[in-house]
């Protein structure tokens, strides 16, 4: 897991990306698309078409940082969105690179005493 500063947004790019893109094609859709300073510490995240690999771009002060996880089974939850941004927490973000629904994660029961 990436250890995400407090402060730090987590962006998804909604929609579909040419997963052939590096760093410098995603930061400049990160700017032309969202709107938003990919050299700002904020984290984005991509998502391909066929939906078991994402791609993360940080630039955390002192370089740019790209990161890559492929599904081996499933597909990465992603939101109906077709353009523009939603962003998560890094709670969420960590449920959705393990492949959880980060839209509405189950919690386990919890006995209500002991005995």
């Amino acid at each position: 897991m990436i250890p995400i500063p407090p402060g730090v947004h987590v962006w998804l790019a909604t929609g579909r990306t040419d997963m052939r893109k590096g760093f410098d094609s995603l930061a400049r859709q990160v700017q032309e698309v969202l709107g938003r300073d990919p050299h700002g510490g904020h984290l984005f995240v991509f998502r391909g078409r066929r939906g078991d690999l994402v791609k993360v771009i940080w630039h955390d002060g002192q370089g740019a940082c790209l990161f890559t996880k492929r599904l081996e089974r499933g597909r990465f939850i992603w939101p109906s969105v077709v353009d523009g941004a939603v962003t998560l927490s890094p709670a969420q973000l960590g449920y959705l690179l393990e492949g959880i629904d980060w839209r509405l994660p189950q919690h386990t029961a919890r006995p209500e005493r002991a005995g």
